[in-house]
C-alpha cells in the first residue's frame, strides 16, 4: 500500500478523471470558482463525477461559497468532500459541515511562520487541513497558482487530523517536498498541466507514479 494519496485537482473531462483514477490518485478535485481557468457549472460535474471510477473521491473545490450555491452543488453532485478554499472562518467551517453531512477539507494559505496558527485552529473544525502556499496579493486565485512555499516550515509538525501539502508541487519535486515535511497526502494542480486548466495526462500519471514513490519520513 503507498504511503502517499494523491489528489488531482481541476479536472474538466471524462478523460482527465479516467486517467487520474488509473494512475492510482485517491481524490479528483472539481472548481467551482468562476475566476478559475478549471471552473466547472454544475451541470457539467453532475456528469463528470457521474461517470467517475469507483474509489476515487470526489472532492468540490468553493470559494467563500454561500448556502445557495452549497444547496445546488450537493443537491447536483455526488460529492464526497467538501474543500473550502476561501477565507470562511472556523465558525462557518463548523456550519458547513453540519449542514451537508460531508467532510470538509479547509485550505490555509502558508507564507511564513506566523501563518502555522490557523492550522491549529482549523483542524479543530475541519475535517482535513489542505496546506497551500498562500497567494500574492491581489491574486484572483486563492491557490492554483503553482506557487510553492518554505515547506521546511512544516517539518516536524503534526495536527490532530489528516492534512494535505498543496503549493508549486511538480512530477520533479513531490519527491523533495514530502521528504522535508513528511506528508501523506498530497495535492496538484497547475503542475500537472500543459496550458492553464489544461491537464497534461503522462504529467499526471508521472506526478503520481513520483508522489507514491517519495521516501516518507517515519515518526
Amino acid at each position: 500500500m503507498a504511503d502517499v494519496r494523491v489528489k488531482i485537482c481541476g479536472l474538466k473531462t471524462p478523460d482527465d478523471v479516467a486517467v487520474a483514477a488509473e494512475a492510482g490518485a485517491a481524490y479528483g478535485g472539481f472548481v467551482f470558482f468562476p475566476k478559475s481557468p478549471r471552473h466547472l457549472e454544475i451541470a457539467e460535474a453532475r456528469a463528470l463525477t457521474q461517470g467517475a471510477p469507483v474509489g476515487l473521491a470526489k472532492v468540490a473545490l468553493v470559494v467563500d461559497a454561500d448556502d445557495a450555491l452549497l444547496d445546488a452543488l450537493c443537491a447536483a453532485v455526488p460529492l464526497d468532500m467538501l474543500q473550502l478554499h476561501g477565507r470562511e472562518t472556523p465558525e462557518r467551517v463548523s456550519e458547513v459541515r453540519a449542514r451537508y453531512g460531508l467532510p470538509v477539507m479547509k485550505a490555509v494559505g502558508v507564507g511564513g511562520t506566523a501563518d502555522l496558527q490557523a492550522l491549529d485552529r482549523y483542524s479543530a473544525v475541519a475535517d482535513q487541513i489542505l496546506v497551500d502556499a498562500k497567494p500574492p496579493k491581489g491574486a484572483d486565485l486563492p491557490g492554483g497558482n503553482g506557487l510553492a512555499f518554505d515547506w521546511r516550515l512544516l517539518a516536524g509538525r503534526r495536527w490532530t487530523r489528516p492534512w494535505m501539502l498543496a503549493g508549486g508541487l511538480t512530477p520533479e519535486v513531490v519527491g523533495q517536498a514530502v521528504e522535508l515535511t513528511g506528508a501523506r497526502q498530497v495535492d496538484v494542480s497547475s503542475g500537472v498541466e500543459a496550458a492553464r486548466g489544461v491537464k497534461d495526462h503522462g504529467l499526471i500519471r508521472a506526478f503520481v507514479e513520483a508522489a507514491q514513490a517519495a521516501p516518507v519520513p517515519r515518526l
